[in-house]
């Protein structure tokens, strides 16, 4: 998870301190990959659309580098930004 925060950081789309940036983990005990288990990671970048393609390339890219620099053998990592509606998002601090 930590990689996942210093990679979205360090692609310079987001504040400097991290502070809009949130990573939640979701751990999946049953899966099925192809035709066995290999393990994976899959990590789902969700930001608020206006975002250009360069920028949503260069924030996948930023990420995986975190990622790849664990040296994990025989995993496979992917990486997916998914755009939410920015014009339908809402968010209520209490």
């Amino acid at each position: 998870m930590e990689k996942v925060f210093v990679g979205a950081r360090c692609s310079g789309l987001f504040d400097p301190e991290g502070r809009d940036i949130k990573v939640r983990a979701l751990p999946y005990t049953t899966y099925m990959s192809g035709a066995g288990e290999s393990e994976f990671i899959h990590v789902v970048l969700r930001i608020l659309s206006g975002r250009t393609a360069d920028q949503k390339v260069q924030l996948s890219t930023a990420v995986i580098a975190e990622l790849e620099a664990i040296g994990l053998v025989d995993i496979s990592i992917s990486v997916e930004v998914v755009d939410m509606d920015r014009d339908s998002y809402r968010k209520v601090l209490s």
